[in-house]
């Protein structure tokens, strides 16, 4: 959705509140507390769009129970960040956002991190089909000393042993994605082991994997294929590229926007990646209103 349709549909607080009050009770408003029906509109001096429940007696609005309870932000502002994190393929930092909106950079990098957390929530179904998984590692180059000799070697390692931050993904092919940060866990054959099982269909799947010894025991659990990157790329149909499209995405990310994850919010960032790519093939409206409803489900924390 374009910035102009975004203000022409919702510039304004009560256009906001009708768009919730649709997406959460659709034509049979709910009271919240005691789940009654028996619900009527209330005027209130200064106060926009309340309701009153007949048997418990509580007013409310609609967005009690939700993240944007008792939010001081207009709701306008959310839709915009959320309508800018959707439309972003690469993502936008909160500095960016800060500056197209003109609200502080920290209220804009709270509203994005709820939002995330929402994201984070919609797995969906389990993967099925030709599964791809890979691992990859998120993180830059340290700056360098000046003296050469007191530049650690082991820092700028790429790959496997390197301390940058690792990411296990599996994604359909031609379908979607479920990324996981594993930092501080040993990317054995266990561990890979229980993602497979917790987010694949392994009756109805087949994986696909490089010739890391991580993977050498799913054969156990699913039909297995591997591909050797030191000889090919793909092979027969057997290849890892859906998921390296995928890394390429998220990676792009850190490097063009965030430049930084820290351990705790790490998560956030790499669900971000992974819902826009889920939603890649739907249309931005539609993916906006389901947002909408996945926040609505979300209380504040």
């Amino acid at each position: 959705m374009t910035i102009f349709e975004l203000l022409k549909k919702y510039g304004t607080q009560q256009q906001c509140i009708d768009l919730l009050e649709t997406a959460r009770w659709g034509d049979k408003p709910i009271c919240p507390y005691c789940e009654s029906d028996k619900v009527s509109r209330k005027t209130e001096k200064n106060r926009q769009s309340r309701w009153q429940c007949s048997k418990c007696q509580k007013s409310y609005s609609v967005t009690v129970g939700t993240i944007f309870h008792h939010t001081h932000l207009e709701l306008p502002y959310w839709f915009a960040i959320l309508n800018y994190m959707l439309n972003a393929k690469k993502s936008l930092s909160s500095y960016q956002i800060s500056r197209e909106i003109g609200i502080r950079q920290p209220t804009v990098l709270s509203v994005q991190n709820r939002i995330r957390e929402a994201m984070a929530g919609d797995q969906g179904t389990l993967l099925r089909g030709i599964v791809e998984m890979d691992e990859t590692y998120i993180g830059g180059k340290p700056r360098k000393s000046n003296f050469r000799d007191d530049d650690d070697g082991d820092e700028n390692k790429r790959g496997r042993g390197t301390k940058k931050l690792p990411v296990v993904g599996m994604v359909e092919r031609g379908g979607k994605v479920v990324a996981k940060v594993m930092n501080g866990v040993k990317l054995g054959a266990e561990t890979l082991g229980n993602l497979v099982t917790k987010y694949v269909d392994v009756a109805k799947s087949h994986l696909m994997t490089d010739d890391y010894s991580g993977y050498n025991r799913m054969s156990v659990i699913l039909p297995h294929s591997v591909i050797n990157h030191s000889i090919a790329f793909c092979f027969n149909g057997v290849h890892t590229n859906t998921a390296e499209c995928f890394w390429s995405l998220l990676k792009r990310a850190w490097f063009g926007s965030h430049h930084h994850y820290s351990d705790g919010n790490a998560y956030l960032y790499v669900a971000e990646a992974a819902y826009k790519f889920n939603n890649r093939k739907e249309d931005d409206k539609e993916t906006f209103m389901d947002m909408i409803k996945n926040l609505l489900k979300f209380k504040r924390s």
